[in-house]
């Protein structure tokens, strides 16, 4: 006997990276996060707090964190929606358009998250695999006409950003949403932006994860025309972004000074570790995030993330078609990256 749907029971579940307790002394590359504190104006707003605000009912559409975005990215407030994370978002999307008889498509490899929410739903899905050196399956896309397009730009674990002029081609030729996952757009070159004010069928969606610091908040945001946001509404969660996030979040959009210095920090060591790994004879995939695809000269990434992890630090492995000889290792800061490098230098020798 099963306490759960049938789809539920068939499914893996998505599965986090490793999350070692605060404290532990990690070198931790294998999430993502920015190696950087949030910005001071933030941490002030955080710690000037009010427990008024704890008290109450947060503001269901965030509104205190909608201006600032809709300041700071030049669309009007109604065209912002904001989550519980971007996950929450894309959580929000597949609940919104997609079913059984409503697919999802992607190409792959990408965020794995993907599926799992097409599964919970359930909902049909289709995965098209990228081309030789990720070039994009647009065509292939296009063919598939998804319910729910989710296109990761740039991508993880790859890297590589999708252009401007592709993105707009699946958009004019899709009948459903295109969702345009933009969670490293801070690290990138180009915003497909611009899109959401040509095709109401289109929906950019950020985090404030990456480029602000400020993983542990879980504040994402998406950005639509409100006639396609207004079915999302419809089944997000009454008051799903807490009071906190939604002031801290909003204090942290409107610094963009600071961000943008961490920015061309992080950018700048990418650079360095990029060339350092090369070095060593690793393959290094063009990066607009912040992390690193690389495949190492004998092929053996598990021995070597799991060497890693002995050394206390931790990069990421996905046991997957496509990437079983590959390495995604997150930008640390120069000193955590030379630390890295060093244990390579050792591992490989």
């Amino acid at each position: 006997m099963s306490y759960f749907r049938s789809n539920v029971d068939q499914m893996t579940g998505y599965i986090p990276g490793e999350q070692p307790k605060p404290g532990t002394p990690i070198i931790k590359l294998n999430t993502n996060e920015n190696p950087y504190p949030p910005s001071p104006q933030a941490i002030a707003v955080l710690r000037n707090l009010d427990s008024e605000w704890l008290r109450r009912y947060p503001d269901p559409y965030a509104n205190e964190f909608r201006r600032a975005a809709s300041e700071v990215l030049g669309v009007p407030v109604d065209w912002i929606m904001v989550g519980n994370g971007s996950d929450e978002l894309l959580n929000v999307v597949v609940r919104a358009c997609a079913d059984l008889g409503r697919k999802v498509a992607y190409p792959v490899p990408t965020y794995v998250l993907y599926r799992t929410l097409a599964e919970m739903q359930p909902a049909h899905f289709i995965e098209i695999p990228y081309e030789e050196n990720f070039q994009f399956p647009l065509e292939k896309l296009i063919a598939a006409n998804g319910a729910v397009t989710f296109i990761a730009s740039p991508n993880s674990p790859s890297g590589h950003g999708v252009s401007l002029s592709d993105l707009r081609h699946l958009a004019a030729n899709l009948t459903g949403v295109l969702v345009i996952d933009e969670a490293y757009i801070d690290f990138a070159e180009e915003t497909a932006l611009p899109l959401v004010k040509e095709f109401e069928n289109v929906m950019v969606i950020r985090t404030l994860s990456k480029g602000y610091s400020l993983a542990g908040l879980r504040l994402g945001f998406g950005i639509a025309n409100p006639e396609l946001l207004s079915g999302m509404f419809k089944v997000k969660d009454s008051y799903n972004v807490d009071a906190i996030a939604c002031l801290v979040g909003a204090a942290a959009m409107q610094d963009q000074t600071y961000k943008n210095e961490c920015v061309a920090k992080v950018k700048a060591s990418r650079t360095k570790l990029a060339a350092n790994l090369k070095q060593l004879n690793f393959r290094v995939w063009d990066s607009q995030t912040n992390f690193l695809l690389v495949q190492p000269p004998t092929g053996d990434a598990e021995q070597i993330y799991l060497a890693l992890k002995e050394r206390g630090i931790l990069v990421r492995y996905f046991k997957q078609s496509g990437l079983e000889d590959k390495l995604r290792i997150t930008v640390g800061t120069d000193a955590q990256n030379q630390t890295l490098v060093e244990a390579l230098v050792a591992i490989v020798e």
